[in-house]
């Protein structure tokens, strides 16, 4: 087959990537993270210029927020809203965090320190994927061919010209091959695409020259990696049934009928988060203060659902000594979040089998102020569980401590430190990994224009292009990177704007 763009999407299992796997948080985050990317040798990425693509592709249906036609948009293919229904508990922690010197704000508007209440991507109740929002409305376009359970092995490059011809994929365990007229986009997300680039032989030389593969271009792909890491397993207990707990909502009638007949009541809660802060550490008193520290709040915890310790791989021996215990309590669970880590992990292969998961190194804490970050977020959440909105609830801290941490005092700032190494919870933020930058910068993979260097007919786009990881959950960042790739591919190639 010949097509004139050849898209690898590694995601065989679902259509929307992680859209449908998602919390639907919606975040775009700080006016500084994109003059950041400019700064960095990335023309055209700064806040004046990305604010337009992210007005471009949100429908804002919150009515006070749409009025906000400078920082907000109708009309376009991402449905953003409120979450439809809400426990106590989330505006408990809106009240608790105005009376310790917080305030209200809407941190996809003019600035992002501040509490609210989640803008999440969600449509009358329901989610509102990337699946939903851009290719269901052009399902029946003749241009649009889809390959589902398939996977991508290898781009095909042309020794001679070092340019991209094609694609390389499995179906129904045959090897098949499309050729692309004019360019070949690599969204395969901040772990896939740097595996399929280094298995393609673009890569790091030593790394690929270990694994046998010929090396077609020397780039520091798989390098860079981000995420947003949060403090785990700190969870308080509460003395009335306001937390959201598993068995009490599917044993509800009410609760089913007021998902299924009017898409609300807790069912409609993604995950259990509802309410979230921004905290700039160095200067928490300024209302443009460009944040360190979230915290995500979560109206239950690890131990109101049965298969949330499996998820978040805590060992069962550890979880029987700590946990167990209250098992059958309410409760609900801060995870205080690190937003601009300093440090960064890395992406290798495995081997050279395509099939075969890659290593992946987070490497998280490598700087301690990455770990003190997350300190001072359980810090100051202990604090407003001590207010009045969250006392009349009986909220208590969980204090059994981590055996392992337990001589270094439970509660100091050394105990926290060891807990959280403990249970570092990954945010699924993954990025950076194919690094946009220009050429002089030794770590870059791609330019600004989201071509590979070195490599002619050969975008990547998708979060591993993010050079530094924005203060945000990175789906709305991820969702902007793609309307101006959109642009950028149709203005390279002479298309219609």
């Amino acid at each position: 087959s010949v097509v004139r763009y050849c898209l690898p999407l590694l995601s065989p299992q679902v259509m929307g990537g992680s859209s449908v796997l998602n919390y639907m948080i919606y975040n775009r985050g700080h006016y500084r993270d994109y003059d950041q990317w400019e700064l960095l040798g990335n023309p055209g990425w700064g806040y004046r210029d990305v604010l337009k693509y992210f007005l471009k592709l949100e429908d804002m249906t919150i009515p006070e927020l749409a009025r906000d036609r400078t920082y907000h948009n109708v009309g376009g293919p991402v449905s953003v809203t409120y979450i439809p229904w809400h426990t106590p508990l989330a505006s408990a922690f809106l009240e608790a965090a105005q009376l310790k010197g917080g305030w209200l704000n809407d941190y996809n508007g003019a600035t992002q320190t501040g509490y609210s209440y989640l803008q999440v991507t969600m449509k009358n109740g329901t989610r509102w994927s990337s699946n939903r929002a851009y290719l269901g409305p052009i399902r029946d376009r003749r241009t649009l061919h889809v390959s589902k359970q398939s996977v991508v092995t290898r781009i095909l490059v042309d020794p001679v010209t070092r340019e991209a011809t094609g694609v390389e994929f499995v179906r129904d365990r045959r090897r098949r091959v499309v050729r692309a007229r004019r360019e070949v986009i690599v969204s395969a997300g901040a772990i896939n695409s740097p595996q399929l680039l280094m298995l393609s032989g673009i890569g790091p030389r030593e790394h690929l020259q270990e694994k046998g593969i010929p090396l077609i271009q020397d780039l520091a792909v798989g390098y860079n990696l981000m995420d947003h890491v949060s403090a785990g397993a700190v969870l308080f207990l509460v003395n009335q049934s306001v937390s959201l707990r598993a068995e009490r909502i599917l044993d509800s009638h009410d609760d089913y009928v007021d998902y299924i007949a009017y898409h609300t009541g807790p069912m409609s809660i993604p995950g259990g988060c509802e309410s979230v802060g921004f905290v700039d550490l160095k200067d928490p008193q300024n209302r443009d203060g460009w944040p360190d520290l979230e915290l995500l709040f979560n109206s239950g915890s690890i131990i109101s659902e049965p298969t949330l310790r499996n998820n978040f791989g805590i060992d069962e021996a550890l979880y029987q000594k700590m946990f167990a215990p209250v098992e059958g309590r309410d409760s609900w669970m801060p995870l205080p979040m690190l937003m601009r880590p300093k440090s960064k992990g890395r992406v290798m292969l495995r081997d050279r089998n395509p099939l075969r998961k890659p290593l992946i190194y987070h490497n998280y804490f490598q700087y301690p102020e990455d770990l003190d970050v997350l300190v001072d977020g359980v810090l100051r959440t202990i604090e407003l569980s001590d207010t009045p909105p969250f006392q009349k609830f009986g909220s208590t801290l969980h204090k059994t401590p981590v055996p392992a941490c337990a001589s270094k005092g439970f509660g100091t700032r050394e105990y926290w430190r060891c807990h959280i190494r403990h249970f570092p919870f990954t945010i699924y933020h993954q990025s950076g990994t194919c690094k946009m930058g220009p050429r002089s910068d030794p770590n870059a993979v791609v330019d600004s224009r989201l071509r590979v260097h070195g490599v002619g007919r050969l975008r990547v786009v998708d979060a591993s292009i993010m050079p530094e990881i924005p203060a945000a959950h990175t789906n709305a960042p991820t969702y902007m990177i793609a309307e101006k790739a959109a642009d950028m591919i149709k203005e390279d190639n002479g298309a219609p704007m």
